[in-house]
């Protein structure tokens, strides 16, 4: 069993402090803008350098912004409500997945009827650079020793600074669910997939992967479970799946 006691600070001057968590959205952005440059000139898409910088840049500030609202609304919405200033302290952690994809749909949607080109070839590209971003993004939760899991015995429980009992390390089993995602992805990337295939299998994996983790992460103090002891983030998952499942298996039979 392991004490939690990591610093998520990694250096501070006076008030200025660079946190692992800022940094894993920084290193993202970067592993994105390599990557996207790659796979683009793979599947010869024709996107300028200082295009794909832009795209990256602009998703970027959506996804942060989207993810935020959505976690405002649908997890503390009340607590928001009374702390208005606290909305912007993002560097506390509390983001959603499932806003950002908002965030990342809707600028992709921009995006590609700026270049011209098909949405789902280039959410197709998107999501491998994105699944990489989202493990960097479980492991500064750890650091930051929030998202836990529920209580447990099995020998890799942590005991975190600010939660009673043993926990599940459930932030690496999102990292390591993230991880898998994006070998999958990119080991498929060259295959002659139709558009919107790998945009579709990225939302089923997220959706049934985080849907079985969520069973061991501490339900939000201030939600608990929801309905049928689900939590919110499992709810959520659900719609993801209606929605993925149909769309793979049109694209899979699209001729």
């Amino acid at each position: 069993m392991f004490e939690h006691n990591l610093n998520p600070v990694l250096l501070s001057f006076g008030p200025f402090e660079i946190r692992y968590y800022a940094l894993a959205y920084l290193f993202g952005a970067i592993l994105t803008y390599f990557l996207l440059k790659k796979i683009a000139k793979e599947r010869k898409v024709k996107i300028e350098e200082r295009e794909v910088l832009d795209f990256v840049a602009y998703t970027l500030l959506s996804i942060i912004i989207f993810s935020r609202v959505f976690y405002v609304i649908f997890y503390n919405f009340s607590y928001f409500i009374s702390n208005p200033l606290e909305i912007i302290a993002i560097w506390r952690g509390g983001l959603s997945f499932h806003g950002g994809l908002v965030g990342a749909v809707i600028s992709g949607i921009w995006f590609a009827r700026k270049w011209k080109i098909s949405f789902w070839k280039l959410a197709d590209m998107v999501v491998i650079p994105v699944a990489i971003c989202l493990f960097l993004g479980r492991i500064g939760n750890f650091i930051n020793g929030e998202l836990y899991g529920r209580l447990t015995n099995v020998p890799w429980a942590v005991k975190f600074k600010d939660a009673e009992g043993y926990r599940h390390p459930s932030q690496l089993y999102e990292a390591g669910k993230n991880l898998f995602m994006f070998a999958v992805l990119y080991l498929v990337r060259n295959k002659k997939l139709k558009d919107g295939v790998m945009f579709s299998l990225f939302i089923v994996m997220y959706g049934a992967l985080r849907f079985s983790i969520e069973f061991f992460r501490e339900p939000d103090p201030q939600i608990g479970f929801v309905i049928f002891n689900l939590t919110t983030g499992q709810l959520l998952c659900i719609a993801m799946l209606i929605l993925g499942l149909p769309l793979l298996l049109y694209f899979l039979r699209k001729k």
